[in-house]
């Protein structure tokens, strides 16, 4: 049995991962900041975080892990001028030092692992560029850049790779998808004209997590229904 750590496992593409991961006979330590799910198996643990907190406490792990998945975000999309700097600020203190702060924590675990897998989520707009945008690349750039040098100065003993999705249908991307006529404009939008569902981002956590993947690092994956590199 597999032991993983996912931060943000309440919902959206989190509490996906952490209902694919215990029904596959994994040991699932998932936190909550507002609302705790209920759950799932025996396999399953809810715990209460706040990455934004300082001191916070990671007692109720293990000793070992094989794997972190890191999924907290936001998605603010406003013209540029009406972004005030401490917004970018607080943005990237969620998305990044958040993410720091955790895998400082956790690493002595991942490091008792003979298959430590950490993987962290990026954007489909860090590689392409789209406008109202600036806040979430911001920090998904820098998630990007932190990918690919932990990577480094981590191998071989821990991979680190990164998800970057296009819009997923999630509770976090709920305003975008609010109408049947928003799905649809946005689902045209993509090469294979749909919206990215939460199984369609957990499936590729979960393979990044496994020994299947034994042989991948510092690598950004694009699920994102072809956005990033289609223009058909």
């Amino acid at each position: 049995m597999q032991q993983y750590l996912i931060i943000g496992g309440s919902s959206g593409i989190g509490q996906q991962l952490a209902k694919q991961l215990s029904e596959n006979n994994n040991q699932v330590f998932a936190t909550y900041n507002k609302n705790k799910p209920e759950q799932y198996n025996s396999n399953t643990e809810f715990h209460y975080l706040n990455v934004m907190e300082d001191g916070f406490s990671l007692d109720f792990l293990p000793d070992q892990l094989d794997g972190l998945v890191y999924c907290p975000g936001s998605i603010n999309l406003r013209p540029f001028e009406r972004i005030k700097p401490e917004d970018f600020e607080s943005d990237y203190k969620l998305q990044v030092i958040g993410a720091i702060k955790i895998i400082q924590q956790v690493l002595p675990r991942l490091k008792k692992s003979e298959n430590a897998s950490i993987v962290l989520f990026s954007t489909v707009a860090v590689h392409t560029g789209l406008p109202y945008h600036t806040q979430v690349t911001a920090s998904k750039g820098a998630i990007e850049g932190l990918t690919k040098a932990l990577a480094a100065e981590l191998a071989p003993k821990i991979r680190v790779n990164c998800v970057a999705p296009s819009l997923t249908n999630t509770p976090l991307a709920a305003t975008l998808l609010n109408t049947d006529q928003k799905m649809e404009a946005n689902a045209l939008r993509h090469p294979l004209k749909r919206i990215g569902t939460t199984e369609d981002i957990a499936n590729m956590a979960s393979f990044l997590l496994s020994k299947q993947s034994g042989w991948i690092t510092g690598q950004i994956m694009h699920v994102d229904g072809g956005m990033s590199t289609l223009k058909i």
